[in-house]
């Protein structure tokens, strides 16, 4: 084992001299926001990657489920997970509407499609699912749902680029998918985030959200506010994204890695993934109890690996951030015993059989 810590995740940089390199035509050019000529090319250059109809880049994923709640003008109760992370619930709260808590499935940790529409009443506006660590929702079943009730859908797919179903991107499913470029994510620009959707005057409108409510005259024509990426994250962005097939392909190899390793432990169930393709970005593990996993948790942090218990807890339970909160019994039940063990593109299959073998010795 290396003697440097393995934490849950790294970034995965390209080279700097060729980030460097975009940042000398930065320096030439002068513009560093506002549009620029980075931002716009990395926008198309990943809609062409994911075959997508338009990429619209902001400054992350909070903002970016923003937006999107903004530019479908919702004011009301929108449906969502339990298990995700708190900036899915204060997203929504910020832009003036409220949560209502819909529990998972205990395989696949996404919303249970079927429990849904108990939860639907005159004030609900939409369905907010999340792409729980890039595994697919069912997407047509949750929108049949909301095209009987005349509800918007909105994925938090902060986890999701490189996720596919029926051969297409996940980002293409719902009036409006918010993801994530986050340092931690499988394309990174440090800070960043993006706006997907099929509505051209949805993206239009998005548009003048993320420019102070601009349009093209540069006239303030509606309510916006600063969700603009910079020519300095674009640019690593750019970087990056000559080695995204290289770390789609190292993500999944590792994740296999691990699940073969592991499947013969009667005290560890996985994620399960029903439908579409999952980009593999994390890879967490299911305990027979909290007990076993704080057991096996304390065991790596002494040999300075350091996983994350990604979620917990169960994001209902924040009464400090919630008025009301309801019990959600699978998801309060999975998140005290879920923990991702370390996936990333400079972890070794070196690291990962020390990792394994610390659990197998549990």
């Amino acid at each position: 084992m290396d003697k440097q810590p393995i934490f849950v995740t790294q970034p995965s940089l390209a080279p700097l001299n060729e980030f460097t390199d975009l940042l000398k035509g930065v320096w030439d050019r002068g513009i560093l926001t506002h549009n620029g000529p980075l931002v716009q090319q990395l926008e198309k250059e990943i809609s062409t990657k994911l075959e997508l109809p338009n990429f619209l880049t902001v400054t992350n994923g909070t903002i970016a489920i923003q937006m999107a709640i903004k530019a479908l003008e919702l004011k009301g109760e929108i449906i969502t997970t339990p298990f995700t992370w708190v900036a899915t619930i204060s997203a929504i709260q910020w832009e003036g509407c409220t949560p209502v808590f819909c529990d998972i499935e205990a395989d696949t940790l996404n919303i249970d499609p079927a429990k849904i529409e108990e939860k639907i009443t005159d004030k609900t506006v939409a369905i907010m699912p999340v792409h729980v660590f890039g595994n697919p929702c069912d997407v047509e079943v949750i929108e049949a749902v909301a095209k009987k009730h005349g509800l918007k859908v909105i994925y938090d797919a902060a986890h999701a680029i490189g996720s596919t179903y029926k051969g297409k991107s996940l980002l293409q499913y719902g009036d409006i998918s918010a993801t994530s470029l986050h340092a931690t994510k499988l394309l990174n620009t440090a800070e960043g985030g993006g706006c997907i959707t099929l509505d051209r005057e949805i993206n239009e409108k998005l548009k003048r959200i993320r420019f102070f409510g601009h349009n093209d005259q540069k006239e303030i024509v509606e309510e916006g506010f600063n969700g603009k990426m910079t020519e300095v994250h674009a640019a690593l962005g750019l970087a990056n994204l000559k080695y995204y097939d290289d770390v789609l392909i190292d993500r999944k190899h590792k994740y296999l890695q691990y699940k073969e390793k592991l499947s013969g432990l009667d005290f560890i169930t996985f994620q399960e993934i029903k439908l579409g393709e999952s980009n593999y970005s994390y890879f967490p593990i299911i305990f027979e109890s909290e007990e076993r996993l704080l057991y096996v948790e304390k065991k790596l942090n002494s040999k300075q690996i350091y996983p994350r218990r990604y979620f917990y807890p169960s994001v209902n339970t924040f009464n400090f951030i919630l008025d009301i909160s309801t019990p959600q019994p699978i998801s309060e039940d999975v998140a005290k015993r879920i923990l991702c063990l370390p996936l990333y593109f400079n972890l070794t299959i070196g690291n990962i059989e020390s990792i394994i073998s610390i659990i197998e010795n549990d």
